[in-house]
């Protein structure tokens, strides 16, 4: 379905945006967590990002506008599902789950999303390994997260363990259109996997953007036998997109999530094609915001072997780096999320390391083995 651009807002869409209530909601929840003894960052923590801006024009206004991208690493309830091979995750199994780890999970992840977002609630956030609608219910509606007032949209895959990804967002800042799953089908004798989430939604500046949260096939098995279910699932993204790009007059893509593979990687470099950001930018074209930096050693979103790797990405199309838009971001303002408490000693390989839920079959008692990775937007409305 293709919308027209428009540059004309209704008072329904700029209603409440840079929300006061939000801001204090947002002001309540750091200060619970300075009560509660976790050490918790000011701004500054978040690496700061070289912003550039067009030239100001009479009453212009800028909008904050974040995009998060995470794997949370298995939010399961304390519930069988008798469809689902969730065993592992229940209070009787080995790891011993139950519902007070479980609302610890759920309350750190929500204040994760406060600390990523500062002082503005992040206006989407492409979520990874959700077990179901129960989870997402409780992480919005009974976690401290409950005063933002996300709202959210998700898959119901044929994954064997029942995990899935989705999308929250502030409607405020993005009027859900419609969203959808596309299915990956079987592949050769390897088991089912997520399918992808597509979501339109509506800007403030009147365009829709397009958002594709993904989490391809795992690594299981081995890197080169699961490679080719990776491609498989990668080309039929690629097909998405391109759909998209070519029947859009004004293409606006978001390609986030957990690929289990590289940005050098052939899904990336070959299938996706998504490229490093260049003076010469195409709007057909995919971009990846943190290619160039994934060549640094110390860089990534993941831990393996002492090593760290780029697993998660975030790629857009050419028309979201184009600075003399209204809606618009850059390589400088993507980075992974280095919060402190995210972190943990690597005790074998040194320095740190993702501060998991369990290692292993371990109870840790960190919230992920991922770090989160996110980007900035320009928004501007005049």
């Amino acid at each position: 379905m293709f919308l027209p651009r428009n540059n004309r807002r209704t008072s329904q869409q700029t209603k409440g945006h840079g929300d006061s209530e939000k801001r204090v909601a947002v002001t309540i929840l750091f200060f619970v967590m300075g009560l509660s003894g976790i050490s918790f960052l000011t701004p500054s923590f978040i690496t700061a990002q070289k912003t550039h801006y067009r030239p100001d024009f009479p009453f212009q206004e800028k909008v904050p506008f974040r995009v998060v991208s995470w794997n949370i690493e298995n939010l399961f309830d304390t519930h069988h599902d008798s469809l689902k091979n969730d065993r592992e995750f229940l209070p009787d199994a080995t790891r011993h789950w139950n519902y007070s780890k479980y609302k610890k999970k759920l309350a750190d992840i929500a204040r994760t999303i406060t600390a990523i977002g500062e002082w503005n609630p992040p206006a989407l956030i492409g979520l990874c390994e959700v077990e179901n609608d129960t989870v997402l219910r409780d992480l919005t509606r009974r976690s401290p997260l409950k005063e933002l007032d996300y709202r959210y949209v998700m898959t119901d895959s044929p994954d064997l363990r029942g995990i899935d990804v989705a999308l929250l967002y502030q409607r405020d800042l993005f009027k859900l259109l419609s969203f959808r799953p596309v299915s990956i089908p079987p592949f050769g004798q390897h088991r089912p996997t997520r399918d992808l989430l597509h979501v339109s939604g509506l800007l403030l500046t009147g365009d829709t953007l397009d958002v594709f949260v993904c989490h391809l096939p795992s690594r299981s098995g081995g890197v080169r036998e699961s490679e080719p279910y990776r491609l498989h699932a990668a080309q039929i993204l690629r097909t998405e997109a391109d759909s998209i790009l070519h029947k859009r007059l004004h293409p606006q893509v978001i390609i986030m999530g957990d690929f289990n593979d590289y940005p050098t990687n052939k899904s990336i470099r070959e299938v996706l094609e998504a490229e490093v950001p260049s003076s010469t930018l195409s709007p057909l074209k995919l971009y990846h915001l943190l290619a160039r930096k994934a060549k640094s050693k110390d860089f990534g979103s993941y831990k393996y072997r002492g090593e760290w790797e780029l697993l998660d990405h975030l790629i857009v199309s050419g028309t979201l780096l184009n600075r003399s838009g209204e809606f618009f971001t850059s390589e400088e303002k993507a980075n992974v999320c280095l919060l402190p408490f995210l972190l943990i000693e690597d005790k074998k390989y040194g320095d740190k390391e993702p501060f998991r839920t369990y290692k292993g079959m371990k109870y840790q008692g960190g919230v992920s083995d991922h770090l989160p990775i996110y980007t900035d937007f320009e928004l501007i409305l005049y």
